[in-house]
C-alpha cells in the first residue's frame, strides 16, 4: 500500500535522513520507533508532502508522490492525525469532523452551498458508533471531552476523506490507562476495514498490542524491520538507545 524507498532529506550540510527504506500492506500496522533525533518526523512530513525528499522515492499503490502537494497526497489517502490532534475545542464533535468539508443541502438536484446541519449530524453519529467510540454526544464541545474522547474524534475525522493510510503520532500520550485501550481498540478498527496505520509511539507496550511490525530508526537509518512477533521490547530499546 505504501512504500518509502531509499529517502534520503538534507538540510544544508545536515543529513537528517540517509536512505530509509521500508512498506506496509493494507490492514498492516507499522510502528515506527526511535529516539528524538532519528528523523521520524521528518520522514512522516516528506510522506505527508511537507517536504520534498532531497532523494529516493515514496509510492502509495504503486503511483508515486514524491513530490506531491500535501493537499493532494491526502485526497489521494494519506491522512495524519498529530500529537496535537489540531481540533477546533469550541466547536462541537460535528463541527469537527467535517470542518471544511461539510455536507450541502440540494435543491432540484443542486448542491446550494447552505450547509445540511442535520445530515453531518446523523453522518457523525454513525460514524462514532462504527468506530466504537464512547462519546456523550455529537452535540457536546471537543474542549469538554477527554484525551481519548478528542483522539476518537481526530480518528472519525480521518475516515471522512476514506484513508488508505493512517499515520498515528504517539496517540496514547497523557492518556489515563483506560483510555489507552480505547484507542489500541481504535486503531485495531482501523486495520479490521484494511487501512494501513503507522504509529509513532515511545509506549512499547502499546506498540506491541497493536503493531504488526516494528521498524526502529536511529540517526537518520532503519536499523531494524522486525515483525512484532520475532522481537521482544529489550531488542527494540536496544535498537533505538544503540546497543545492538
Amino acid at each position: 500500500m505504501l512504500q518509502i524507498t531509499d529517502v534520503k532529506k538534507n538540510f544544508g550540510p545536515v543529513e537528517v535522513l540517509r536512505g530509509v527504506s521500508f512498506g506496509l500492506d493494507a490492514g498492516e500496522c507499522v510502528a515506527l520507533v526511535g529516539d528524538n533525533g532519528a528523523g521520524k518526523s521528518t520522514l512522516m512530513k516528506i510522506i505527508t508532502g511537507v517536504y520534498t525528499a532531497s532523494s529516493g522515492e515514496v509510492t502509495l499503490a504503486d503511483r508515486s508522490i514524491t513530490g506531491t502537494a500535501p493537499g493532494e497526497i491526502r485526497e489521494l489517502g494519506i491522512e495524519m492525525i498529530y500529537q496535537s490532534l489540531e481540533l477546533a475545542s469550541q466547536q462541537d464533535v460535528t463541527a469537527n469532523i467535517f470542518l471544511g468539508r461539510e455536507p450541502t443541502r440540494k435543491i432540484m438536484g443542486f448542491q446550494t452551498g447552505v450547509i445540511d446541519f442535520k445530515s453531518a449530524r446523523a453522518q457523525a453519529e454513525e460514524m462514532i458508533e462504527q468506530l466504537g467510540a464512547r462519546l456523550p454526544s455529537v452535540d457536546i464541545q471537543v474542549g469538554n471531552l477527554s484525551g481519548g474522547q478528542q483522539q476518537s474524534v481526530a480518528i472519525a475525522r480521518a475516515l471522512t476523506f476514506s484513508p488508505k493510510v493512517v499515520i498515528m503520532d504517539e496517540p496514547t500520550a497523557a492518556l489515563a490507562v483506560r483510555e489507552i485501550q480505547h484507542v489500541l481498540d481504535l486503531i485495531k478498527e482501523l486495520k479490521s476495514r484494511g487501512i494501513a496505520v503507522i504509529l509513532i509511539s515511545h509506549r512499547l507496550t502499546d506498540v506491541f498490542e497493536v503493531a504488526d511490525r516494528i521498524v526502529a530508526l536511529r540517526q537518520g537509518v532503519v536499523i531494524a524491520d522486525e515483525r512484532t512477533e520475532d522481537t521482544t521490547m529489550q531488542d527494540v530499546v536496544a535498537h533505538i538507545v544503540g546497543a545492538h
